[in-house]
């Protein structure tokens, strides 16, 4: 079968693979599209930790079950499927005290072990969900990173009404943003460097600052007599908004980090006592969050599908990262069609 592996730092190559083997509890998925993440471009960059080559990435994939062995009786061949992509231990202080999601050892599929980048892979039947029939590929795609948001505005106790700052443009950002236009955020300003994403943005009817041309912290002061918004949602992993976070939230707001700062940053933490400020953090999702969002999709769904702006073939994706990277390009979330 065919698969993107990656191979090395920098290098990733379409290849015939042997199809994986059955195994009891689990179903064959036949892929069609698979969602790159930015966990996708770290591993490709050589930046994560733990994955090895050759590895078929990819943890953000529907698909049709083509065979099952040894099921439960849930799902049947021909049944649509997106997969919760989280490989707990189940012996740790997490698992044990019912946070599996956050497990010391955490895994992923597609991270620890080969993804969906593939014509098929087997996995396991508990954690599959179907997806409804009203539901185009391309939203359920969608459901993983969707997941991730929906968790975000559960730690941040979101309230209808709630002023909000999204920093960060990219998938999550944008998801974030639409999630919180269709829950009820009184006013919600999202900022980047990339103008065509924030265009994006704006066609979701979203209000936008690009903050190479505009000081983030100054714009949110003068449109809120200085008091700031009640949620910062921090999604771009960027050093400049950790440093002005604290200065976007009011006082006794939240700051929510949503994105994953690879490195050490510095804080205001002077903010933080003075304006008595909660920050907290939100990694994942629960595996009743991933659910909820295979429903949730739907309902949200004209506006997930602006947020999708390529897809590229399997055949073809052996240069999705360069084009990616590539600025004159403007992706915001791009999929691989696992059957082209």
């Amino acid at each position: 079968m065919k698969a993107l592996v990656y191979t090395a730092p920098h290098k990733v190559e379409v290849q015939d693979v042997p199809v994986p083997e059955g195994r009891s509890g689990a179903a064959k998925i036949k892929m069609h599209y698979c969602g790159v993440c930015g966990t996708d471009i770290g591993i490709f960059a050589g930046k994560h930790p733990r994955a090895t080559a050759p590895l078929v990435l990819g943890h953000e994939f529907v698909g049709t079950i083509e065979e099952i062995q040894d099921g439960s009786g849930r799902f049947a061949p021909g049944d649509r499927v997106v997969a919760y992509p989280l490989l707990s231990c189940g012996e740790c202080l997490a698992c044990r005290t019912g946070h599996p999601h956050v497990c010391k050892s955490l895994k992923l599929i597609g991270i620890d072990k080969d993804g969906g980048m593939a014509d098929c892979a087997w996995v396991d039947e508990d954690v599959l969900f179907k997806v409804p029939d009203t539901m185009t590929d391309k939203i359920a795609a969608l459901v993983e990173p969707l997941a991730v948001v929906v968790r975000s505005l559960h730690q941040a106790r979101f309230d209808v009404l709630n002023s909000t700052v999204v920093t960060g443009a990219g998938p999550i950002g944008v998801l974030t943003a639409i999630v919180l236009k269709h829950s009820g955020a009184s006013r919600i300003v999202i900022s980047d460097v990339d103008q065509a994403r924030l265009d994006v943005c704006k066609d979701l009817g979203l209000e936008t600052v690009n903050v190479r041309d505009t000081n983030l912290v100054d714009y949110i002061n003068e449109t809120t007599n200085e008091e700031g918004v009640d949620i910062v949602f921090e999604c771009s992993g960027a050093p400049s908004s950790a440093a002005e976070m604290t200065k976007l939230c009011r006082i006794g707001g939240t700051i929510c980090m949503t994105g994953i700062h690879k490195e050490e940053r510095p804080v205001d933490l002077r903010d933080m006592n003075f304006k008595e400020q909660l920050l907290i953090g939100s990694r994942v999702y629960t595996k009743q969050e991933f659910e909820m969002s295979v429903a949730y999709a739907q309902t949200i769904a004209e506006d997930l599908e602006k947020v999708v702006t390529q897809i590229v073939p399997l055949s073809e994706s052996e240069g999705i990262f360069d084009m990616i990277a590539d600025p004159a390009v403007n992706t915001v979330k791009v999929l691989v069609d696992c059957q082209a």
